[in-house]
């Protein structure tokens, strides 16, 4: 029996170390495994507001894929480029792997995010199916065209830490907080909070890159240096898997501003290491990450933000009666373990990725082929 095939089109190279990139990897991997041949096909150009290098490279990756395969686009890439996928749709089985929505990026210009608006409804009306991983996005692709039936909801799957959870240590902890210094992340609105907290013993690392929004990654770290806080929150940059288990191992509470999440794996990361959570509301956030193994509040809230992460960082016997710090951390990372046991691997998740694929491209069954 012929294996079967998948061609997986991306903006860049694979190994881009942000949520999107990694859940994207981490499906090709499985694939392989489970005995499927993918072709990774990495875009030129700019995303998500194509120029013309990303408009000509979409055409020829497409142009290039032969007759009848099935292609799965990243929204990253398809959101702006409706009229490439149009004119092949007739031969492949396109589908849409839509992480949220690009038009609902944080920090657009208005006229930059409704233009992107526009042409994702025209790009979401093309594919044969939309695979998403929440159901919190699932269920937003109402507002683009979308109907229930072409959608399927595949959540990432999650590592379990080289070394046992434990909990939390006593003592004021170190803060983590792990994302791409972008907008989106809210990392402006954490050194805001963290500068109403001065008074408290504490010191955050945040891991991520900083050359993704180079402007908006200087303008956080000129607002550390104003507050005072540079020996005190440490950026370190984009780290890879091993120094980021490190920084896991080495947290006693997790924060992440982020305004929005399609989903947020690195919260489940979070948990599987047994960690408390400081978080918002944005976005899938509330149904990623349990109410008993978190605190979560309005995005862009910094004085809700630091008044989240006050008790959590008081010392013994602060505020005259009550649990302390360490205590309240202690509990949020027991309840953050109880949750990590029951989440799947990323060898189901791609097994759940491989169903959705061959339903929504209507090959019947994993492993199956047929042509359209």
């Amino acid at each position: 029996m012929t294996p079967p095939s998948l061609h997986l089109v991306i903006p860049g190279p694979l190994d881009q170390r942000t949520g999107g990139y990694l859940y994207d990897a981490r499906m090709t991997e499985g694939l392989r495994r489970r005995g499927w041949r993918v072709t990774v096909r990495s875009l030129r150009g700019t995303f998500p507001d194509p120029d013309e290098a990303a408009r000509a490279s979409m055409a020829e990756a497409l142009a290039a894929t032969p007759d009848g395969a099935t292609v799965v686009v990243d929204g990253l890439a398809l959101g702006g480029l409706p009229e490439p996928l149009a004119a092949h749709r007739c031969r492949l089985r396109i589908l849409a792997l839509v992480h949220h929505p690009v038009s609902e990026e944080t920090g657009l210009a208005p006229d930059v995010r409704d233009r992107l608006a526009v042409l994702e409804r025209r790009a979401l009306a093309v594919p044969d199916g939309v695979i998403v991983t929440s159901g919190f996005t699932a269920r937003g692709l109402g507002r683009y065209g979308v109907e229930a039936g072409r959608v399927r909801v595949v959540e990432p799957g999650t590592d379990r830490p080289p070394r046992p959870a434990r909990a939390a240590p006593d003592g004021p902890p170190r803060l983590l907080s792990v994302g791409a210094v972008v907008p989106r992340k809210g990392h402006d609105v954490l050194v805001r909070a963290l500068a109403r907290l001065d008074h408290l013993a504490w010191e955050c690392v945040c891991a991520g890159s900083l050359d993704r929004d180079p402007e908006h990654a200087a303008r956080v770290l000129a607002e550390v240096e104003a507050r005072g806080l540079a020996g005190r929150v440490r950026f370190v940059g984009e780290c890879d898997s091993a120094a980021l288990a490190t920084l896991f191992a080495e947290a006693g509470l997790f924060v992440l501003a982020s305004h929005y999440e399609g989903y947020g794996m690195v919260l489940t990361e979070a948990l599987v290491h047994g960690l408390p959570i400081v978080s918002t509301t944005g976005g899938a956030i509330p149904e990623t990450v349990p109410p008993e193994a978190s605190v979560l509040v309005s995005p862009g809230d910094d004085r809700a933000l630091a008044d989240a992460l006050a008790p959590l960082l008081a010392g013994p016997g602060a505020g005259g009666s009550g649990a302390s710090g360490a205590e309240r951390r202690t509990a949020l990372a027991d309840a953050a373990r109880r949750h990590a046991a029951g989440l799947r691997g990323w060898d189901d998740a791609a097994a759940a990725f491989a169903d959705a694929v061959s339903a929504l491209a209507g090959q019947g069954h994993a492993g199956g082929g047929a042509s359209r």
